[in-house]
């Protein structure tokens, strides 16, 4: 390559990349192969303690009972018989049976007898029994032990066969458990032969599609590599590695695109390899540094909530967005350095055939032409729209997943439980943390706390629960609604603002806090609510400050936030429409949600701000280069968007292809994951960028452009290395 008089950090980093070709390779491949192999076969990945991280007073609660109280796992079945009564002696003979059977079981240290008085376990029309059991040793060992009863309880089941016998509990949660992760090898499993079916359509040749997809997943072991090292400080949520593959995938084949386009596109103009390469990496390679900052910038956003889980995202989606660009900025210049026009090798049949070498795009030419000569109504169609969308947004309402949100198929036994002891299944867990928990005090607390919750209309059985030492004391108490309903939260403030503080607060040395799925959903949301005006300033505070850093320009910093903020007030309604509203619901394969699961409105955000970016950026690094160039600001808008439309949409259709993956999976969380990313994604791609962008800026003409001379200060960042003039094609008139 050669040296041009001044080169930005990009550029020279691919001409080093260029001039030290297997160094770049080489080391890439090392460093990927390296940080993979120690982060997963030395250093195994330390997972947060969700027990001990949880906010507010059910976090304090939750982590009572785990570092005081350890709780054995607990399974019951369920015997039923439509016609036959607990007090019939058939009945009794099978309930009998059942409990006996599992008793004898290696695995089950206690069988609770649903005939003892006041036990609760029998329902009001006594044609359904409860038999519950204790798994013996820890909980968190319950799972492994839990198939010998599984197997007894079918076996039971074949033996009675006029009676209903299931069984609820650890062996649920396994089953949740198996699926989650099931899910996460499917969609790792189908995403990247589905990236790499759009990439060969994209390039129309095998080389070229290989590369972007080789960079995003090498990006994607890494960064797997190093989550795990930095887990021993900081430890990572469970679902990490679903975050890592969709953001690897997206940002590595995203820069790589634009990269790879561009040094294809100045070939196909007439210049060298090296003179080719030296464009691409002064255009597109600084395009790819800012956007990988902005991005970073978005998640970093994340640490803001001071929760374990989004901190642990935040890291892992930053390590991976660093390394696919790092990968993009060294690695990329010396593959197509060293391949040179053999990246175009292996054609596909047919496919490279429909690749147009001047890299616009046929339909998104005519859309844009037509967009630029009636600004005015494309505004307020494309505005209207967007903003259509987004009104539902108002309605959102979170709430974490309730058992109900699980895969049908494994409720069999559950949903028949809710049906015959209404009110029983969520409870509210009063932890009671004392010197001596048994002390005549705190005992006659406990009670009165029993008989006000019951006269407070809460349900049949109080269970209580003491640890070893008498130390603790676990309340059990059964309320009315889902667990996130107004009938629970009015539970649960029943039980904190007046029967807990009046029982337990004059009590010296004694501590007394509410969980259980009411109470961690609302603190959760409590602590969200907080700290998400925090999150979405930071974030649109610092992408202001980028863009206007970047292209000098106030209009082009407030109009890109702006633009942004509006795909993700879409996304936000389309969550709504579908997940509250139940649009579609048949389609996606789901009953019941109760609201949009906490975590994601702050996720969606900062991803949805920083991929979008992306696009904005390198569209708009396209239109700006050939402004300083000499276009006026007409054609250069239609040039800049025409150029960049055929990577723009194939980049967003991986995109969309592999989070409309994860929105086809069973569990909640990725299903509205999958959806918000995917319907963000294409309306970010579409609406915003080939019809908002372009019609607005037509509006504003130079005005594009302003910058205050207060601010005249601001550094001159070139667009690109100065290079041969491209003719402009030409701009329609504008009608309105």
């Amino acid at each position: 390559m050669s040296a041009p008089a001044k080169q930005h950090l990009a550029a020279r980093m691919a001409r080093w990349s260029a001039h030290n070709r297997k160094k770049a390779i080489f080391g890439w491949l090392a460093f990927a192969i390296a940080s993979f192999a120690i982060g997963n076969f030395v250093i195994a990945q330390q997972t947060i303690v969700f027990e001990t991280s949880g906010p507010g007073e059910s976090g304090r609660a939750d982590k009572i009972l785990y570092e005081d109280f350890k709780q054995p796992g607990g399974e019951s079945v369920l015997i039923q018989n439509a016609t036959l009564t607990a007090d019939d002696a058939a009945f009794v003979a099978v309930v009998r049976d059942v409990s006996a059977s599992v008793a004898k079981l290696d695995a089950v240290a206690k069988v609770e007898s649903p005939f003892a008085t006041d036990s609760g376990l029998i329902s009001d029309d006594e044609h359904s029994v409860l038999v519950p059991m204790e798994i013996r040793g820890l909980k968190d060992d319950a799972a492994d032990k839990i198939d010998p009863v599984v197997a007894r309880v079918k076996q039971l089941q074949r033996a009675h066969p006029d009676f209903y016998v299931g069984s609820f509990g650890e062996s649920t949660g396994k089953d949740v458990q198996e699926a989650f992760f099931g899910d996460l090898a499917k969609a790792g499993m189908y995403s990247i032969p589905l990236t790499l079916i759009i990439l060969l359509v994209a390039f129309g040749a095998l080389v070229a599609a290989g590369i972007p997809l080789l960079l995003g997943l090498t990006a994607v072991l890494a960064t797997m590599g190093l989550v795990s090292l930095i887990s021993q400080l900081l430890p990572m949520s469970d679902a990490i590695g679903a975050i890592i593959l969709l953001i690897g995938l997206a940002v590595g084949v995203d820069y790589t695109m634009f990269y790879l386009k561009r040094e294809r596109e100045e070939r196909a103009a007439g210049r060298s390899e090296e003179e080719a390469l030296e464009v691409a990496a002064a255009t597109s390679g600084r395009s790819v540094l800012i956007s990988g900052l902005t991005v970073l910038v978005a998640m970093a956003g994340m640490f803001l909530t001071a929760d374990a889980g989004f901190v642990s995202f935040g890291v892992a989606t930053m390590c991976v967005v660093a390394v696919a660009m790092l990968g993009s900025l060294t690695v990329l210049p010396a593959l197509l350095s060293t391949l040179g026009d053999n990246v175009n090798r292996l054609r596909v049949p047919f496919v490279h055939r429909l690749r147009r070498k001047d890299g616009e795009g046929r339909v998104w030419g005519a859309i844009i032409d037509r967009v630029l000569r009636r600004p005015v109504v494309s505004v307020v169609l494309a505005g209207g729209l967007l903003v259509a969308l987004a009104i539902p947004a108002l309605q959102l309402r979170t709430a974490q997943p309730s058992i109900d949100t699980y895969p049908q198929k494994f409720l069999g036994t559950y949903n028949r439980l809710k049906a015959a002891f209404p009110g029983t299944e969520i409870g509210a867990n009063v932890v009671i943390k004392a010197p001596n928990v048994e002390a005549p005090e705190v005992t006659e607390a406990i009670g009165q706390v029993k008989a006000l919750a019951l006269d407070s209309g809460m349900n049949h059985p109080i269970d209580v629960d003491v640890n070893e030492a008498k130390t603790v004391a676990n309340v059990s108490i059964p309320i009315d609604g889902d667990g996130i309903d107004a009938p629970s939260n009015a539970a649960l403030a029943k039980l904190r603002s007046e029967i807990i503080p009046y029982y337990f607060d004059d009590l010296e040395g004694t501590e007394a806090a509410v969980t259980g799925l009411t109470a961690q959903s609302k603190d959760f949301n409590d602590k969200l609510k907080s700290s998400a005006p925090l999150v979405f300033g930071f974030v649109l505070l610092f992408a202001f400050g980028l863009m206007l850093v970047t292209f000098r320009s106030v209009v082009i910093a407030a109009k890109a936030v702006l633009l942004n903020l509006l795909s993700v007030g879409a996304a936000y309604g389309i969550l709504v429409l579908v997940f509250q509203h139940g649009w579609g619901k048949e389609l996606l394969g789901f009953e019941f949600t109760g609201g949009i699961d906490p975590f994601l409105p702050i996720l969606l955000f900062v991803i949805l701000f920083g991929l979008s970016m992306d696009y904005h950026v390198f569209i708009l690094s396209r239109i700006r280069e050939a402004h300083d160039g000499g276009m006026n600001t007409e054609e250069a808008i239609s040039h800049g968007i025409k150029s960049t439309a055929g990577v723009v949409t194939s980049a967003a259709i991986v995109m969309v292809g592999v989070f409309a993956i994860f929105g086809a999976l069973q569990a909640m969380i990725f299903k509205q994951f999958g959806v918000g990313l995917a319907s963000a994604i294409l309306i970010d791609a579409t609406i915003v960028r080939a019809i908002l962008l372009p019609a607005s800026m037509k509006l504003l003409g130079d005005w594009n452009w302003y910058l205050p001379k207060w601010l005249e200060w601001l550094p001159h960042l070139e667009h690109g290395e100065k290079v041969e003039p491209v003719e402009a094609p030409p701009v329609p008139s504008a009608t309105v």
